[in-house]
């Protein structure tokens, strides 16, 4: 049996709480509404059946009625000396068997009578030494009724279709809070298992340089620049965990971005990456301009993120023999600072020069090259930096490509005014070692 995937399974969990919440919602609207129905039934006919029998109680005991009925009423009178009835009631009593009943000593009767296809609220009673029956026709008013209780069963069923549809949008609404959390969650893994293997990879790398080296009695100047590296590639895997674990926090709150000097970040990287690209046999260099300053406003670990993954991105797919160059600028005019990361490898088709930032995208025109998710966290990065990210390339011609950050102002910034540009700790210092004086590493 196949089994489903992690995304597949709370796709289904979300159907599952989807369909649960529509089918109680409706549930509960369809029961409100049907209690409704219901009073508002018997509140109908208690009031029509109590109407017509105030109507017939009072016709009964008005003693003009018999010559004066009420509109609607017939009277019938049965005394020792015969029968009356009011004017245009029909000769025989609508219910005769009860009116001589109470005539000759019974209890008073109120009843419903059906005949003809006729319906009838009759009352008997006994007044003084006769025997008073009041009859009011009541099939119209019935029919009304009747013609109501459709209406209101009609309008129930309508009532309990539009408490599903309520109940279905409700659960939509409901549930999108849980889609975003699992969307979130395995964008989070997705974020996790991308970010982790690069560091992890570098750090792989350098013990097992180091670990050589030790067997062979290696320099002991080249085995401390080794331990070195390892301790900041560690202290660099911290700062991606870190930053993972705040993600969720970061994507909701505004990021707190101060002076980060791009220049000693490009350098950094180059170092880190100096060991792979060598085992590569790749020419890997930074190439970085006296003639200006490059600080950046934005988070020294999320820009050092974005320079990993270029580098990371442009090791894999330029050949032996290759050469990669990480190069600044800065546009005054502008107000940003530029680093290009440029490679002579594969290339690719321009035509996907922005599919290539949408998460897990594959190449076109045959190309089954898959970007997964280093430069969609790039530009995403980078957008959140207020800067942009743009590739050129050709298929065999290699890739550029170019971020662009603006630089630190002391105004206007959501840091401190004045901050000093973050600059690297003695041991990132001695990590770094043997990096040019003009700020560029060569590999």
């Amino acid at each position: 049996m196949r089994q489903r995937g992690p995304a597949a399974a709370d796709q289904e969990l979300i159907s599952r709480v989807w369909r649960r919440i529509t089918l109680q919602t409706a549930a509960m609207f369809a029961a409100a509404l049907l209690l409704l129905g219901a009073l508002a039934v018997g509140l109908v006919l208690q009031t029509g059946r109590a109407d017509a029998r105030r109507q017939v109680a009072q016709a009964v005991a008005d003693q003009d009625a018999l010559t004066k009925p009420p509109q609607g009423v017939w009277i019938y009178q049965r005394t020792s000396g015969g029968l009356r009835s009011s004017p245009g009631a029909p000769t025989t009593p609508t219910d005769a068997a009860t009116l001589n009943s109470v005539f000759s000593g019974g209890r008073t009767r109120t009843s419903t009578i059906h005949r003809s296809g006729r319906e009838y609220e009759v009352q008997t009673q006994r007044v003084g030494a006769a025997a008073v029956q009041a009859v009011l026709d009541i099939s119209d008013a019935e029919r009304e009724r009747h013609r109501l209780y459709w209406g209101l069963a009609a309008a129930g069923t309508v009532g309990l279709g539009l408490a599903a549809l309520v109940g279905a949008v409700i659960a939509r609404r409901a549930i999108v809070p849980l889609g975003l959390a699992f969307e979130r969650q395995q964008r989070f893994v997705a974020d996790a298992s991308h970010e982790l293997r690069t560091p992890l990879t570098q750090l792989h790398t350098r013990a097992q340089l180091l670990d050589r080296e030790l067997r062979m009695g290696g320099d002991p100047v080249r085995l401390e620049e080794d331990v070195r590296q390892i301790i900041l590639g560690t202290r660099h895997l911290g700062d991606v965990v870190e930053e993972l674990l705040l993600a969720a926090q970061l994507r909701a709150e505004p990021a707190t971005f101060g002076p980060v000097d791009l220049a000693e970040l490009v350098n950094d990287a180059v170092a880190a990456e100096r060991a792979r690209s060598t085992q590569l046999s790749v020419e890997l260099r930074a190439v970085v301009p006296t003639d200006g300053a490059y600080v950046v406003r934005g988070a020294d670990t999320a820009l050092r993120r974005v320079l990993t993954s270029l580098i990371d991105n442009a090791l894999g797919h330029t050949p032996a023999g290759g050469h990669i160059t990480i190069r600044l600028g800065h546009e005054p005019a502008r107000g940003v600072v530029t680093c290009r990361v440029q490679d002579d490898g594969a290339g690719f088709d321009p035509t996907t020069a922005q599919r290539m930032f949408e998460r897990f995208a594959r190449g076109g025109h045959g190309d089954r090259r898959r970007f997964g998710l280093g430069l969609a966290l790039v530009r995403e990065t980078v957008q959140a930096h207020g800067g942009t990210v743009d590739a050129t390339g050709a298929p065999g011609a290699g890739a550029t490509f170019t971020v662009t950050l603006p630089v630190w102002t002391t105004a206007g910034t959501d840091g401190p005014a004045g901050r000093e540009p973050h600059h690297s700790t003695s041991e990132e210092k001695g990590a770094s070692r043997g990096l040019p004086a003009t700020r560029s590493a060569d590999s």
